[in-house]
């Protein structure tokens, strides 16, 4: 079976509903996942927005997801750190966890989440940003999996 990440909340490249987003509730979507390789110790996640007009913008990085999870609820708590060993970090509004799409008005966006199947536990501090959780993934990324939604206001 192939590493793959998904969501029942929007369709692969269809439109994020309101309620993920900064005009609604602002609440992570649901995702799982299935297929990680063997080998895979822990998961991350980054989610980004290529098309912000000062260039990519991220939304969300998570890491240290335990191997054996197959998803994440909808409504993740913004802690620095949660119950199942997982720790989030500083997203581009300068907050720690999830930030929905926001985009200025114009035309949609596309909001990418990766998933990240890793061969060990990182060691990068919780609340830390995209740029030092890209500096841990380095030599450990065992595969990817991604699945895009788009937005507009």
């Amino acid at each position: 079976m192939a590493f793959a990440i998904s969501t029942a909340a929007f369709r692969k490249g269809g439109e994020i509903p309101g309620r993920y987003t900064c005009t609604g509730t602002n609440l992570s979507p649901p995702l799982n996942w299935s297929g990680a390789p063997n080998g895979t110790r822990s998961l991350a996640l980054i989610a980004d927005d290529p098309d912000a007009p000062g260039g990519t913008w991220t939304h969300w990085v998570i890491w240290n997801l335990p191997s054996q999870s197959s998803g994440l609820p909808e409504g993740v708590p913004t802690d620095s750190e949660l119950s199942n060993g997982a720790r989030q970090g500083t997203n581009d509004f300068k907050r720690i966890g999830y930030g929905g799409p926001c985009p200025p008005p114009g035309r949609p966006h596309r909001y990418f989440f990766r998933l990240y199947s890793l061969d060990a536990v990182l060691e990068v501090k919780a609340g830390s940003n995209r740029s030092a959780l890209e500096g841990g993934l380095k030599g450990h990324v065992l595969s990817q999996a991604e699945w895009m939604g788009t937005y507009r206001r």
